[in-house]
């Protein structure tokens, strides 16, 4: 479901980068192929630094069809930023690779806090993050960064998946699934 990000998923990745339902919701946007690979190198290059994770999002064949990232990491946290190319829009790709990108996130690279920042109107984002059990709407919690964050303008809003919370959700996930083996069994 999720990969490092690789120079060879760069011509599969631009093409769907650059549709205009999602070109204007990507963060590191690219005008051309060039420009799109020099992107993914300096996201490499980042990773490496620790500044950044990064991920290519697969569908079930393996084929590239999106990126999530973590930016902006400090103190244990960050920002996070995803797309997926249209084709894939509205088809259970955008919770699962979340869901296993905060796996890794939250278990095996010690990150504590992920905050989402998405543009107000950006409406499929903002149904798709309501719809995550784990994600909580933090104007008035995160008050002073919602504030930085829209400093010029009333853009975003902020939402925040702590550590705990998606753990929960996880164990609740395991438990349902036990219940649920256990009623099979019998």
């Amino acid at each position: 479901m999720l990969k490092k990000r690789e120079f060879a998923d760069c011509h599969v990745l631009f093409d769907l980068m650059k549709h205009p339902d999602v070109f204007p919701f990507v963060r590191h946007k690219a005008h051309s192929y060039e420009e799109y690979v020099f992107v993914t190198k300096h996201n490499i290059e980042q990773e490496g630094a620790g500044e950044l994770i990064s991920r290519t999002i697969l569908d079930e064949w393996g084929s590239p069809i999106g990126t999530i990232s973590l930016f902006d990491i400090e103190d244990k946290a960050g920002f996070l930023g995803t797309w997926l190319g249209k084709p894939f829009h509205g088809k259970g790709y955008n919770s699962i690779a979340k869901e296993a990108f905060f796996k890794e996130l939250f278990f095996e690279l010690d990150i504590e806090t992920v905050f989402m920042r998405i543009r107000k109107v950006n409406l499929r984002s903002i149904k798709a993050a309501e719809k995550l059990p784990y994600v909580i709407k933090a104007n008035e919690s995160r008050q002073s960064l919602y504030e930085t964050l829209n400093s010029m303008e009333d853009i975003y809003d902020l939402y925040e998946i702590p550590r705990d919370l998606f753990h929960l959700y996880i164990m609740r996930q395991d438990s349902s699934q036990d219940d649920s083996q256990q009623l099979l069994e019998a």
